[in-house]
């Protein structure tokens, strides 16, 4: 069965894992997802990300981060959202790029450099699509 949005699945595989407190989650493996993992692990939302070829398939597995101690261990990611999608693209210029959480959190923009965060994106002054919203 084909997946229509797997950025979608990517986020939603995400917080279920979070929502149990799992120490790692197992994403199906693409560049773009590679790419997210690596701005959140940038930012201190993931602990770390590796690319496993288990059988023929190559894997995503991140490990997600938690604060605080056993009985008062919550998530540093509050919450996912995704923007933009297959059916509605949202594309944004420099100067239309929302800030998340007055700056709190981060926007996850596609550019014609790569894909980096809001805040990158308004210092390099380019705009794009905007992919999701961490906080």
């Amino acid at each position: 069965m084909s997946m229509t949005d797997p950025i979608a699945d990517m986020l939603t595989r995400m917080r279920n894992a979070l929502d149990r407190q799992q120490p790692t989650v197992a994403i199906p493996h693409s560049k773009l997802k590679v790419s997210i993992a690596e701005v959140l692990q940038h930012e201190g939302y993931i602990e770390s990300y590796e690319v496993v070829t288990r059988d023929k398939y190559p894997t995503l597995v991140i490990r997600l981060r938690y604060v605080g101690g056993r009985r008062e261990r919550r998530s540093v990611i509050n919450g996912l959202q995704r923007v933009s999608s297959p059916g509605r693209r949202i594309y944004v210029g420099k100067r239309e790029i929302p800030w998340v959480l007055s700056g709190l959190g981060v926007s996850i923009v596609t550019t014609s450099r790569g894909v980096m965060t809001d805040q990158k994106a308004r210092q390099l002054g380019l705009g794009g699509e905007l992919l999701c919203k961490v906080w």
